[in-house]
């Protein structure tokens, strides 16, 4: 799993993290405390998320809260960082 202190994430994380917590990007964006525009600049970008940390961090924070566990690179299949729901029995 990613480190909390290392706030590297892709939009494509970020996006496919609120699709497993079953979340609309206004529901994403008040629980993060950003705006939508914000979000979708975020959930847009081709690789790591350009934001400032601090909007990194509360997405990043809002996903866990609702049960997203963030893998790095080693730990996919695919070897690229991917998402996962948490088991609800944990």
């Amino acid at each position: 799993m990613i480190p909390m202190d290392q706030i590297s994430l892709t939009g494509h994380q970020i996006a496919a993290a609120r699709t497993l917590a079953n979340m609309t990007q206004k529901d994403l964006a008040d629980r993060a405390n950003i705006s939508i525009p914000t979000l979708k600049r975020m959930e847009g970008a081709k690789s790591d998320v350009v934001a400032m940390s601090n909007n990194a961090r509360a997405v990043r924070a809002a996903l866990e809260g609702a049960g997203i566990i963030f893998l790095s690179d080693g730990e996919t299949i695919s070897g690229g960082p991917g998402v996962r729901l948490r088991d609800r029995q944990s």
